[in-house]
């Protein structure tokens, strides 16, 4: 019979119509494109499939005719009739065979939920949709200076309660996905729509991660930029030295220090910050800043020598 109308729907063959619509509701409100940012394509095409199956065992002609001949029988010939079928002779075997033009799976959806208001706001709980939508539910999600510098898929475990077709509410646990991408900043907010809790009389709120950042041992984020604070000592700070840092991706950075560092002197290292979220393959700046360590005492032979060698390097 080539694609089971009755199985997409979840319903038996004796499905009355009431049967139809509930099944056609609750799939079409979990798969429709809108309510599955993560997995658009799998859901556009399960969306369309669920619609199709409705749109063809909702037509009690439509299903005799595919209860018949199946899915061939459906779409073989010329559409010409307000219902949307024309006979046409020599189909196989002799006998008529039928085309219809399935109607859009948004308009179908419409009828069902509203006409402009094409984006579900809940995947569960049609019966007792409201027409106010709850205030949206924010969350932190605390991501490593690491992460929000390499990206990564965070998988975060959610329960939530929603209402089933008849209005009953059940609480139900649900894994979402989230791909932090590179340079994303503290306040970055992932809003997945629907996915709140439900409360009688509202359509379910949206859920909003927001970004926020754990503080690192060496590099404090600056915009774009990474700020280190290195420690010297007075003799490195007059006399050069070679700083060594790991970066946020594990690399090994040797950084020589060939000037003489005054207080408020500043390294700076281009393309060795964060990346910048909307241009990934460009980076901010590395910045260091030093803490020149001054002896605690001196004895005095070693002021001696510093009046002569300083008293030299003033001339």
């Amino acid at each position: 019979m080539g694609v089971d109308y009755y199985n997409i729907l979840k319903v038996s063959r004796g499905a009355t119509e009431e049967d139809l619509k509930k099944s056609y509701k609750r799939l079409a409100m979990k798969w429709h494109p809108d309510k599955n940012p993560i997995n658009k394509k799998e859901a556009e095409a399960k969306f369309k499939q669920i619609s199709e199956a409705y749109d063809v065992l909702s037509d009690p002609q439509k299903r005799q005719i595919y209860d018949l001949y199946g899915e061939e029988g459906i779409q073989s010939a010329e559409l010409s009739s307000p219902n949307g079928f024309s006979g046409v002779d020599g189909g196989v075997g002799g006998r008529r065979a039928y085309r219809f033009n399935s109607r859009n799976a948004e308009d179908i959806f419409a009828e069902f939920f509203g006409g402009s208001e094409k984006k579900p706001s809940r995947d569960d709980g049609v019966g007792s949709q409201g027409n106010k939508k709850a205030a949206p539910v924010e969350s932190k999600l605390v991501c490593s200076l690491e992460e929000l510098y390499r990206g990564g898929r965070r998988k975060m475990r959610i329960s939530r309660t929603i209402a089933n077709e008849f209005g009953k509410l059940k609480t139900v646990d649900e894994i979402l996905k989230i791909d932090i991408k590179p340079g994303w900043k503290k306040g970055t907010k992932i809003t997945f729509p629907g996915k709140g809790n439900h409360e009688p009389g509202f359509t379910p709120s949206d859920l909003i991660f927001v970004i926020d950042e754990k503080p690192h041992a060496v590099f404090k984020r600056d915009g774009n930029d990474l700020v280190v604070n290195q420690k010297i000592s007075l003799l490195e700070a007059l006399t050069g030295s070679t700083l060594s840092l790991t970066t946020l991706d594990g690399r090994n950075l040797t950084i020589p220090v060939t000037e003489i560092v005054k207080p408020g002197h500043e390294v700076v290292i281009p393309n060795e910050g964060m990346p910048i979220s909307k241009e990934p393959s460009k980076k901010g700046q590395l910045k260091i800043k030093f803490d020149i360590t001054f002896p605690s005492r001196l004895n005095a032979e070693q002021k001696s020598d510093l009046k002569r060698a300083l008293g030299r390097a003033d001339k």
